[in-house]
């Protein structure tokens, strides 16, 4: 198993297969509109700007369950983003991250990388996932790491 058998929701409601990012790098993030993390979203668009041609998909996951920083409907989230940041990479449907309702791949995601002491659960928003091409998770990254920060870790994934 690994992250491509897994199905995730888009924000307009459709379906994702996301076996369909075979071969990619990909780097999967818990987000919030209203957290403080939330100008990340200039970093993670600007690595994507920067490296998707080379094989890297950034996958946004919105979560409201940190402070209730994302209370926007799936409509109003991508406004926001496109209208503050210029997103341009794939958002999801809202999600949870932690607890009985967590979705599948985020549960996938915790028990692959830990966190700090061996900690499964997400801490807060913006946490990183970077996964390899074979769908395998390479690292786990804190919400304070800024994308731009892991860009050499992405360099190297996307190395053939």
């Amino acid at each position: 198993m690994n992250v491509f058998d897994f199905q995730a929701t888009s924000l307009d409601g459709k379906p994702v297969d996301l076996a369909q990012y075979r071969g990619k790098v990909l780097l999967i993030v818990n987000t919030a509109s209203k957290c403080g993390f939330t100008p990340q979203y200039q970093g993670l668009e600007t690595v994507y700007r920067e490296l998707h041609a080379r094989g890297l998909e950034v996958l946004g996951f919105p979560c409201n369950q940190f402070g209730s920083q994302e209370p926007g409907t799936e409509s109003e989230i991508g406004a926001f983003c496109e209208k503050n940041y210029g997103v341009s990479f794939p958002m999801f449907a809202k999600v949870d991250v932690n607890g009985d309702s967590a979705h599948p791949l985020w549960k996938y995601l915790k028990n692959e990388a830990p966190g700090v002491l061996g900690t499964e659960g997400i801490k807060w928003n913006f946490t990183k996932f970077l996964v390899g091409r074979d769908g395998t998770v390479l690292h786990r990254y804190a919400p304070q790491t800024k994308p731009e920060e892991i860009a050499g870790d992405i360099e190297k994934a996307l190395q053939p």
